[in-house]
């Protein structure tokens, strides 16, 4: 019977194995593996604490295809010490722009001065090794641009970089989201803004304005009359003017972070995929493959008010509905959709694209807010260069 116990004990608590002394199993593994297992990371922060792991890691990193770059906060200009050179104004182009993009966070969208204000930022990456353009605030805390940490990495193909949060500061309610697509110059962008959004509940109420009826989820009216033509309303109560600032609040930011990958995408020749969005889902500015390529062989055209990319001159349609209801009971009240070309852009992009990259460029619900929205009537407007 004791011999019995015996047994069953060494079956529930097996004696652990202890593998030939001098032998570690992990060292085993393939470097394939363990580059496939990085991959799936991705985040630069862990990344760079796994380099302190062993040697092994720290020579494996370096090799990580798919990157994302998280920026952690915004850090004013007045919090830095005085005595850090790299920081004025007179350290160059790349460095002010830093201060332009990760800047402007919350600011009064009817103040695009505002926008355009100094500031500076910290990125995620500080685990990485960095260089001696390092920047050190008051803590002590080290902070390191996307720039000097991506140097470390040789084999990036897909590249995210993730802002905190939107440039363009909205009021409570009102939703606006853009995405553009970059070469050297501007491709395309669209936007969708709604002047306020009411989310499916259990005691919805759906406000009319007199004369504006409510597009229905297949698109039909409920109550009032609309042809899909835009209310008199609309132009005398400042909504085309809010629509226009939109516009150009978003094409400034969208062009402000394409100034800002310049040297990233130069340094970068195998990167195929790049995107550059916020946290808050605002703003994304997309490049494939074409589009890094053609930027390294044509170089950008720069604005000289600002450190951004030149806007060239643009035709735009414009698609407007005083309220649209969603397929889950979202309802956006004066919901806007802007699509945005070049006037002058090559026949070869514009055969390339077809219409599907203006409702395809939003997640849902929106793609569906979008699809709906091209049902309607069409305004086409243009805009000079700036």
């Amino acid at each position: 019977m004791s011999s019995l116990r015996s047994d069953l004990t060494k079956k529930i608590y097996p004696e652990p194995y202890s593998p030939p002394s001098g032998i570690d199993h992990f060292d085993r593994l393939p470097d394939s593996l363990l580059l496939l297992v990085f991959n799936r990371i991705g985040d630069v922060k862990a990344l760079g604490r796994c380099c302190v792991v062993s040697r092994r890691f720290h020579t494996l990193v370096p090799q990580v295809e798919n990157i994302v770059v998280r920026v952690d906060c915004v850090i004013s200009d007045d919090d830095s010490p005085s005595g850090t050179g790299s920081i004025n104004k007179s350290h160059g182009a790349f460095a002010s722009l830093f201060r332009l993009v990760f800047g402007g966070i919350v600011k009064p969208l009817q103040a695009l001065g505002q926008f355009l204000g100094p500031k500076r930022y910290a990125s995620a990456s500080s685990s990485l090794i960095g260089n001696g353009d390092d920047e050190i605030d008051q803590s002590g805390v080290t902070h390191h641009s996307p720039t000097q940490v991506l140097k470390n990495f040789n084999e990036i193909r897909n590249l995210k970089i993730e802002l905190p949060s939107g440039e363009l500061g909205i009021d409570d309610g009102v939703l606006l989201k853009w995405r553009a697509d970059f070469g050297s110059t501007l491709d395309n962008c669209v936007i969708l803004g709604a002047s306020s959004v009411i989310y499916p509940g259990p005691a919805k109420c759906l406000l009319q304005e007199p004369n504006e009826g409510v597009l229905g989820n297949g698109g039909a009216i409920v109550g009032g009359d609309d042809n899909g033509s835009i209310p008199e309303s609309f132009y005398t109560n400042g909504g085309l003017k809010l629509r226009v600032v939109w516009t150009i609040s978003s094409l400034i930011a969208a062009s402000a972070r394409h100034y800002l990958l310049q040297p990233i995408i130069a340094e970068h020749k195998t990167m195929g995929s790049l995107v550059l969005t916020d946290a808050d889902g605002q703003g994304v500015l997309c490049m494939n493959r074409d589009q890094l390529e053609e930027l390294r062989v044509k170089p950008l055209s720069a604005s000289s008010a600002s450190k951004r990319t030149l806007v060239p001159a643009l035709n735009m349609r414009l698609w407007y509905a005083p309220h649209l209801e969603l397929p889950d009971g979202t309802v956006l009240k004066g919901a806007t959709l802007v699509a945005i070309r070049p006037s002058e852009q090559s026949v070869a992009k514009k055969e390339a694209s077809d219409g599907s990259w203006v409702s395809a460029a939003f997640e849902e619900p929106y793609g569906t807010a979008a699809k709906m929205l091209v049902k309607r009537r069409t305004y086409c407007l243009e805009m000079n260069s700036f």
